[in-house]
């Protein structure tokens, strides 16, 4: 069962986790980006700012630079949640 999010300190969460993913080299793998889908999809939903923060960090990634695997779920979950 998702839990409700206490949003102001979530979307700081996901917001700090995805700045330090990205931050570290540049580049998001698989894990790494399901760990912030979870995070962002803790209640079960994505708000406006969790679409706002993965959107920041889903417009960094380029297509050539990560596997097709996470290109391909980048843009499912673009697409499923209107991102």
């Amino acid at each position: 069962m998702p839990r409700k999010k206490s949003t102001d300190l979530d979307h700081m969460e996901l917001a700090y986790a995805s700045f330090a993913i990205v931050a570290e080299d540049g580049n998001i793998d698989l894990g790494e980006l399901n760990f912030l889908l979870g995070l962002a999809l803790r209640d079960g939903k994505l708000d406006d700012m969790d679409k706002g923060i993965l959107a920041g960090v889903f417009n960094r990634i380029l297509e050539q630079d990560v596997s097709a695997e996470v290109w391909k779920r980048v843009q499912a979950v673009r697409k499923q949640h209107g991102i």
